[in-house]
């Protein structure tokens, strides 16, 4: 099996492209598609049609659970948003004020709000002052950062439920001179590591993107090989299905006192 492409979902954020490109891409009658879909209402059609041409579709790190979709690998991410907000009430001692970052569109960043809220209003004596829509623009996060930051009432934690996010965030209360906050972040790329090393991030709670690709194509390869008769038969209430309906790739919370640790493993070929 030859891998000839990539079909992108969230981190660009442009739902109509992707599904322009999926289109072309089911056309070509691959032997199977991973696709991390970023708005899973449009893709539902284009998912279940390349279904039902006998193309293999996974979804990985979003999710679009009422299509057809044989299987999806990725973050559990209503646990992912329970693990951040413990670790947030931890830090305000279960008093003061949290603003949230998000794209309300996706539904595994709702998901992830949704598990955040659940832990969050737990607690009397925390309270959301808001939730900010940064559209996928790390521009639009440090802005709205900026403006908390100055404004009333007084934001105790940042809350960043994608990778875009904390980067603002930390950039913000770095121009402003401001030590102390709450920022909890989303992944590992360098720069929010970096931020972390700084102290303007607490932590960020890591995904595994390597896993669900290595994992997805894996499974993809070995439906090619192992072709079933057929793939439209709703294999989610099927005992006897051969893939797993979701596979947990699970996360990593990264601090200053595991930050070198984590690196060391990146590292290390």
């Amino acid at each position: 099996m030859q891998v000839q492409g990539t079909v992108t979902g969230p981190g660009s954020y442009d739902p109509k492209a992707e599904q322009r490109e999926f289109r072309r891409v089911a056309q070509l009658n691959p032997a199977g598609i991973l696709v991390s879909p970023a708005d899973p209402d449009l893709m539902k059609s284009d998912i279940d049609a390349a279904i039902a041409a006998g193309i293999p579709v996974i979804t990985v790190d979003a999710d679009a659970s009422a299509s057809k979709r044989l299987s999806f690998i990725g973050t559990d991410n209503y646990e992912a948003g329970r693990l951040g907000g413990e670790i947030v009430s931890r830090s305000l001692h279960g008093n003061g004020s949290v603003a949230i970052f998000t794209m309300p569109e996706q539904t595994n960043l709702n998901e992830r709000y949704r598990g955040y809220m659940e832990i969050l209003t737990a607690y009397p004596h925390i309270t959301v002052l808001s939730v900010v829509d940064i559209k996928g623009d790390p521009q639009i996060a440090f802005d709205q950062a900026q403006k908390l930051i100055a404004g009333k009432p007084r934001v105790d934690a940042f809350v960043c439920l994608e990778a875009l996010g904390g980067k603002g965030v930390a950039k913000a209360l770095n121009a402003g001179h401001i030590d102390g906050k709450t920022v909890i972040a989303m992944d590992s790329d360098p720069e929010t590591l970096e931020w972390i090393r700084k102290g303007y991030i607490q932590g960020t709670i890591a995904q595994r993107p390597f896993t669900m690709g290595f994992v997805g194509l894996k499974m993809l390869d070995d439906l090619h090989r192992h072709r079933p008769r057929s793939l439209n038969v709703g294999w989610a209430k099927d005992p006897f299905a051969p893939v797993p309906t979701f596979v947990n790739t699970g996360v990593i919370w990264i601090d200053k006192q595991n930050l070198a640790s984590f690196a060391h493993a990146q590292a290390t070929p």
